[in-house]
C-alpha cells in the first residue's frame, strides 16, 4: 500500500452499517404508524371512510303553495291581504299614504318608517308600482294605499 494516500472512508462496514441503519429507521417508523392508526377489529363491518363528502345545498325557491281546498298560499316573505307590514326603505322620511291607488291620489297621512300595518285589499298596479291597501292594527283611522317598494312582511304578532 501507498503511505501517502489516507484510508478511505467509503469500505464494507460503512455500507454495512448505512444498511442496518436505514432497516431500523425504518422499523421505527412502522411501529409509529401503526400506534398512531391502530387496526380496525372484524366486528366494524365496514371500511370507515377517510372522506366524507357532502352535497351541496340546494336552493329554496320561494313559490306559493296549494292547499287541498285549492287556495294558494303565498311564500311568507311576500305582501299578501291579511298579512301585516312594517314601511321601510325610506331612509326615516316615512310614506305618503295615499287615498287610491298612484302617485296622483291625495294624500292621507304619512306613515312612520316602521310603522306597521296590515294588508287588507290589494295588488293594485298604478304608475310603475304594486299598491297595497293597508290599516293600521289598532287605530282604523290610519287606512290607506301604500306603494309596496317601501313596504316588508313582518311576522304576526
Amino acid at each position: 500500500m501507498n503511505q501517502n494516500h489516507p484510508p478511505s472512508l467509503i469500505n464494507i462496514w460503512t455500507i454495512l452499517g448505512a444498511i442496518v441503519f436505514a432497516g431500523i429507521l425504518l422499523i421505527v417508523t412502522l411501529i409509529a404508524i401503526n400506534w398512531i392508526q391502530p387496526h380496525q377489529t372484524g366486528t366494524v363491518g365496514f371500511s370507515p371512510a377517510d372522506l366524507t363528502i357532502i352535497a351541496p345545498p340546494t336552493p329554496t325557491v320561494n313559490a306559493p303553495t296549494a292547499t287541498p281546498g285549492g287556495t294558494v298560499t303565498p311564500p311568507p316573505d311576500q305582501i299578501a291581504v291579511g298579512r301585516y307590514v312594517q314601511i321601510s326603505g325610506t331612509g326615516g322620511d316615512g310614506l305618503r299614504i295615499r287615498s287610491a291607488p298612484g302617485l296622483s291620489s291625495d294624500t292621507v297621512f304619512r306613515g312612520d318608517e316602521s310603522e306597521t300595518f296590515v294588508v287588507q285589499k290589494g295588488p293594485q298596479q298604478a304608475d310603475g308600482y304594486t299598491w297595497w291597501y293597508v290599516v293600521a292594527p289598532y287605530d282604523n283611522t290610519r287606512a290607506g294605499w301604500a306603494a309596496a317598494n317601501y313596504l316588508a312582511v313582518v311576522p304576526s304578532p
